[in-house]
């Protein structure tokens, strides 16, 4: 066991929590950044990234993680490969517990621990996720242009994951178990009207099907849930749109969440509810889901604890 001590803790090591490690060391607060469980995050399961501004050439999502990790390191943040599972932030300085029972005690705490993707649960799932298996169309639908994909799921996600894609693939098919979709009546006007998307009803994907040599989509085994038809769908992309979850079940009861459980800051802040304890990235804000916004959310949550432990400091001297 041992015990870390920095005005700085940083909870995540995505594109936010790298981010918040690069302008906070670069303010001399000497921040210490707790990988989590996914390090690097879930760029580190995309494919190539060619929409991360300052990159001609697309790039490999787990090259610009290993960047940003090596930008931090360079600069002077201490990075811990350990996983928070237990807070305390009823007394200042707050503290955290970890995986491998360290404690880490912090003036101001970051939390950048992202949202995970919700899937399927298949075998193959694994295997060929970033080879033709996604959970963002804005990232990667670019890479299927001239193909057929398929979306997986009936809500807004999904709806309006089908209709991006018909702008770069040659045909979508969205899979959904239900005979009606869940997503807003305007966007299923949408899908309707849009002769590039069809829509397999009441069906369920049971297998993944690809190539090894080069590891590669190639189709689905469906279900038809009512019949138990089953038949095989030739598509070379697949896009899991069936929600995220984020990772915030450790500050349950104690930071205020929406009902879905993302973190609630103030309007136009990082800053939730307890003073010096700040939320950035996919964690805070379930939008837009892009690099470029968690690494923005990093930056403001890091220059609003360095402006709060500069005003801790200017209020003590003046007790």
């Amino acid at each position: 066991m041992a015990e870390y001590k920095t005005p700085v803790l940083i909870i995540g090591s995505g594109p936010a929590g790298y981010t918040a490690g690069i302008y906070t060391a670069r303010a001399g607060l000497k921040p210490i950044i707790v990988s989590g469980e996914q390090i690097g995050g879930q760029l580190t399961i995309t494919n190539l990234v060619e929409n991360y501004p300052g990159f001609p050439d697309p790039i490999l999502g787990t090259k610009l993680m290993e960047d940003m990790r090596q930008q931090a390191q360079n600069l002077g943040v201490e990075i811990i490969n350990d996983k928070i599972v237990e807070i305390d932030f009823k007394n200042h300085p707050y503290e955290c517990s970890s995986e491998n029972h360290n404690l880490f005690s912090g003036q101001t705490i970051i939390i950048a621990t992202g949202a995970s993707a919700r899937w399927l649960g298949l075998e193959n799932e694994t295997k060929y996720r970033g080879f033709g298996i996604s959970v963002c169309a804005t990232c990667d639908g670019i890479f299927f242009k001239n193909k057929n994909v398929a979306v997986i799921g009936g809500g807004n996600t999904a709806a309006e994951e089908a209709l991006f894609l018909s702008n770069y693939a040659d045909f979508v098919t969205i899979i959904h178990r239900r005979d009606s979709l869940r997503a807003d009546k305007s966007l299923q006007e949408k899908i309707r009207r849009n002769h590039k998307i069809a829509i397999e009803w009441n069906s369920v994907v049971e297998d993944i099907i690809g190539k090894e040599n080069p590891l590669e989509v190639t189709g689905l085994k469906i279900k038809n849930v009512k019949t138990d038809q089953t038949k095989i769908l030739s598509v070379n992309g697949v896009f899991i749109a069936i929600g995220h979850h984020p990772n915030t079940e450790i500050f349950k009861g104690i930071l205020n969440m929406d009902e879905q459980g993302y973190i609630i800051t103030k309007h136009d802040s990082t800053q939730t509810n307890i003073p010096g304890i700040f939320a950035a990235g996919d964690v805070q804000s379930p939008r837009f889901r892009q690099a470029i916004v968690a690494a923005g959310s990093g930056c403001i949550a890091a220059l609003e604890a360095e402006a709060y432990l500069l005003e801790q400091k200017f209020k003590y001297q003046n007790l």
